[in-house]
């Protein structure tokens, strides 16, 4: 059982949100994070580290101003959260596609600059990702057990 103490929200708010159900695929990168898989064949994430990792993001977005973020979310799902999120932050946020370049183009009318990239899913946000890593800006990302990094 999790020690619920050390958990930043109690083991039921992460049960009931889903966080932990992985997918039928799993990646060695993201084997550390899986607790075990169930007989459906999905992974199940560990909690534990999923809370630990959720406390480093946290302390590492701490660090960084509101208007040096970015926040990106590809997926519709995630569109609502990437909103509310960046409207209680301060956040600029990409909900829905993130046009190529808008980090490192001027010309563009939506360029801007951040020193820190949050994505709500690796895979579907690579556009941003790619332009983060071009430029050596730090990303913090969502992950599943399909992740490659």
């Amino acid at each position: 059982m999790v020690n619920e103490e050390k958990l930043l929200v109690p083991t039921d708010m992460y049960l009931k949100s889903g966080i932990h159900i992985g997918t039928k695929f799993r990646t060695k990168y993201m084997e550390p994070f899986i607790y075990k898989t169930r007989p459906d064949g999905l992974s199940v994430l560990n909690l534990q580290k999923i809370d630990e990792r959720l406390k480093i993001a946290a302390n590492f977005l701490a660090q960084y101003n509101p208007e040096d973020v970015v926040v990106a979310c590809r997926r519709e799902n995630g569109w609502k959260a990437a909103r509310k999120f960046g409207a209680v932050t301060g956040i600029r946020t990409f909900a829905g596609r993130y046009q190529p370049g808008v980090m490192t183009n001027p010309a563009l009318e939506q360029y801007t600059e951040a020193k820190l990239v949050m994505v709500v899913d690796a895979w579907p946000d690579r556009n941003i990702v790619m332009d983060a890593v071009g430029m050596g800006i730090p990303v913090i990302a969502l992950c599943d057990t399909n992740n490659q990094a």
